[in-house]
């Protein structure tokens, strides 16, 4: 048993993602959870309101983790376009080290589960994606995209690059690696200018 207040809602949290990482997909129930604990449904319940609360956990985990890097890149790296590259670069090697928590966020884990948890994964892509138009701006402004590029496309695009492969990666059973060709594709994401 854990010993202090926050480290069973921990824990617990960390035994869904690592649930998750079943390439077989299978849903995670709070009575395979509370078996793979050694624990009652009730204990469960003791740390977390509801199974969507537990998601939510895992969600903000999320935010937090992919957020605390991309603050630092933007407040590291002087050049727009090595920010978004190094923000997508963020995101494939999260799912690659992050298998179960992939599944969260391209919506297979929450899958008849609460509505509200995919617009709270939805609400994280727009976040993200705003992230890649501020750095896509600076590129602009910096002279390494035309003045006139559009922003809102690029950064859009970059965002779906990311989720079509984590979704390749899921899909595959998490044997296509995410960073796969990432090197030649970056060039092929950005416009020669």
């Amino acid at each position: 048993m854990a010993s202090k207040p926050g480290e069973r809602k921990l824990q617990i949290l960390q035994v869904i993602a690592e649930m998750l990482q079943d390439p077989a997909g299978e849903k995670v129930t709070t009575a395979a959870l509370a078996k793979r604990l050694d624990v009652s449904e009730a204990a469960l319940y003791r740390h977390f309101a509801s199974k969507a609360q537990m998601y939510e956990g895992l969600i903000e985990f999320i935010e937090s983790g992919l957020f605390s890097v991309i603050n630092k890149i933007s407040a590291e790296e002087d050049a727009g376009l090595k920010q978004a590259q190094a923000m997508v670069a963020l995101l494939l090697g999260f799912a690659r080290k992050n298998r179960g928590l992939t599944r969260v966020l391209i919506g297979d884990a929450l899958v008849n589960e609460n509505e509200r948890l995919q617009s709270r994964i939805n609400q994280l892509l727009d976040r993200v994606e705003a992230s890649l138009k501020q750095a896509l701006r600076m590129a602009t402004t910096q002279g390494a995209l035309p003045a006139d590029h559009d922003i809102a496309a690029h950064a859009n695009l970059l965002r779906c690059y990311a989720l079509g492969r984590w979704h390749q990666f899921v899909k595959s059973g998490f044997k296509d690696d995410p960073m796969a060709l990432w090197p030649q594709q970056w060039p092929l994401l950005v416009p020669i200018h």
